[in-house]
Parts: structure tokens; C-alpha cells; sequence
């Protein structure tokens, strides 16, 4: 039986160990996953399980070929100056994640759709207040855009499209196959055309260095006046001032935040206590520490047999 390939664990904000320790122990066989401080030959070390790591992280393991993210987010790994050149990147990729996404997309979807924070205020004040009539807000005459179209956008799409909305969606490459009510754009300009037909914008882009910012005064200008932002994304994502005028002005007239550029999202900030913005802590979408695990272990071996996992990323696209 051969011994178990080494392991360490990379982050300079959460304890990764604490967190996955237990979800590899079943895996003991096959890697032995350890913090910096327990490396005694940091030659031997195969692969990294990483979150935000230190600048410097990677430059004792010179034969780490793997780097697996604990999510499915990497930008904070693709922007470590340390990473090596040779180093698969991998992130979690899971349907279930997928859908956990899009039913927390399809509710804040519809708590604005219905203005549920208004009657939920009538509510607490014990008022009989009618808000409209419902044959006015028929699905099918509210756009949706969602921005990005890999996992979790398609999953967000059909659960949206299942509802009677139009979407339009903005990918990268080509799509033929979206699914029924789901028209997707792949040209250039495919963010700003989705942003100019949504009446709520959903934002589920990877960050990188074409998308950071993206969520901006000129986005917002496209918009339909009076639409909603939905932001899923990344923190880096939404120019906070841009929001905040196109809010006061009414060309934005609410908006779901999950993430932030500073998380948590200080108590202080205004945005806890602003009228038309709605703030959840980061938990749209979450997948068990068990399914990470055996996703790692399972990459790894591909990586070692000289295979490409299909959860590598691909580092000139960022994702």
C-alpha cells in the first residue's frame, strides 16, 4: 500500500483544518492534509487546499501540483503572487450548490417582484393595505438578466424561466442549449445588452480583472429606471458610491446584497439600515464539508494521472 500523498492546508483568515478536518479523515489513506506549522519536509508536499492565502504561501512547496480551492471561488488563489505556474487550479463544482443558488435567486427574485418588504410592514402595523393590482405585475412582461452562465447562472435561469419570466442571459462563449424562455448573449457588449432588458439584474460573474467593478454608474444607466439589482457575485464586483446614486436617484429602486468587499459587512455600514436594500451575511450557497473533501481526493487523482479534472480552471479565463 503506498503511503499518503502530503498535503497542507492555506489560508490566512480561516482555520481550513477545524473547518475540513474531519470531512478528509475518511480519506486518511489516501492524503494527510496538514497545517504550514506541522510540515517537517515541505518538499514532499503534493497539493494545497487553499482560502485567501498569504502572499507568500506557496514558496515552500516546490512540487505542489495541485491547488484546490475550498469553494467555487478563486480568485483569491489565482491572485496569490506565490502560486506556481504548474499548479492545477481546482474549485468545487456542485449541482446541489447550483440550486441552493437558484432558489435563494428566485426568492429575493420575487420579494422584490411583489414587494414583499412593503406589505411586510403593513403586516407588523396590522394594515389591510392593497399594493397594486397582481394581473399588473404578470411575469412575462419582466425581464431578468442574469449575469454569467456557468453553473450556477444556468441553474438560476431555469429556475427563473420556470416562473414565467423572460431571461436573458450574458455568457462569455456561445450557448445552444439554455433551455426553453432563456435567450443567451456572447457577444462583447453581451453585459451591457442583458443589463439594458433586465428589470432585475442577477449577478453571479466570477471575478476577475474584466469583471471587477463591473457593477457600475454606467451599468446602472443602461438599466430599465426602477430596476432591481440582485448582487450574488463578488464584493469586488459592485462600485459601492455607484449603487448608492443610482438608488437615490431612483434608477435603481432596490437591491439584494449577499456580498461585500469587506466581509463581514462592518455594523456601522449604512447599507444594514438603507430603506431599499436588503443585506444577507454571504450565505446564498454552501456545499458540506464531505462533498469538498472526496472532490478534492477525487481530483487529485486525476491530476497525478496526468489527467485535467473537470473542475480545473482555466487561469487565462480566471474560472
Amino acid at each position: 500500500m503506498s503511503a499518503p500523498i502530503d498535503g497542507v492546508y492555506l489560508s490566512g483568515t480561516l482555520d481550513l483544518a477545524g473547518m475540513f478536518g474531519a470531512a478528509f479523515a475518511p480519506f486518511a489513506d489516501k492524503v494527510r492534509l496538514r497545517t504550514p506549522d506541522a510540515i517537517d519536509d515541505p518538499e514532499t508536499v503534493r497539493f494545497a487546499f487553499a482560502w485567501l492565502p498569504p502572499p507568500d504561501a506557496f514558496r515552500r512547496y516546490p512540487n505542489c501540483v495541485m491547488v484546490s480551492s475550498i469553494a467555487a471561488g478563486v480568485d483569491s488563489l489565482l491572485g496569490c503572487p506565490s502560486l506556481p505556474a504548474k499548479s492545477v487550479v481546482t474549485r468545487v463544482r456542485d449541482d446541489a450548490q447550483a440550486q441552493l443558488m437558484a432558489g435563494f435567486a428566485v426568492w429575493h427574485l420575487v420579494w422584490h417582484h411583489r414587494n414583499m418588504g412593503a406589505i411586510l410592514a403593513d403586516v407588523r402595523e396590522c394594515a389591510w393595505r392593497w399594493r397594486g393590482t397582481p394581473l399588473d405585475l404578470a411575469p412575462d412582461g419582466r425581464p431578468v438578466g442574469i449575469l454569467g452562465f456557468g453553473l450556477m447562472g444556468r441553474a438560476i435561469a431555469r429556475a427563473v424561466a420556470a416562473l414565467g419570466f423572460p431571461v436573458f442571459a450574458a455568457s462569455r462563449s456561445p450557448v445552444s442549449d439554455a433551455g426553453p424562455g432563456i435567450t443567451v448573449l456572447s457577444a462583447p457588449d453581451a453585459v451591457q445588452q442583458v443589463a439594458e432588458k433586465a428589470t432585475t439584474l442577477i449577478n453571479v460573474l466570477p471575478l476577475t480583472q474584466a469583471t471587477r467593478g463591473i457593477l457600475n454608474r454606467d451599468l446602472f444607466a443602461r438599466m430599465p429606471r426602477g430596476a432591481v439589482l440582485i448582487q450574488l457575485g463578488r464584493g469586488d464586483h459592485l462600485v459601492e458610491a455607484d449603487l448608492d446614486a443610482a438608488l437615490d436617484s431612483g434608477q435603481i429602486s432596490a437591491a439584494s446584497l449577499d456580498v461585500f468587499a469587506t466581509e463581514p459587512l462592518p455594523p456601522a455600514h449604512p447599507w444594514w439600515r438603507h430603506p431599499k436594500i436588503l443585506v444577507t451575511p454571504h450565505l446564498a450557497s454552501d456545499t458540506s464539508p464531505e462533498f469538498v473533501a472526496a472532490q478534492v481526493v477525487q481530483s487529485l487523482g486525476e491530476v497525478l494521472a496526468g489527467r485535467i479534472p473537470f473542475n480545473a480552471v482555466n487561469r487565462s479565463n480566471g474560472y
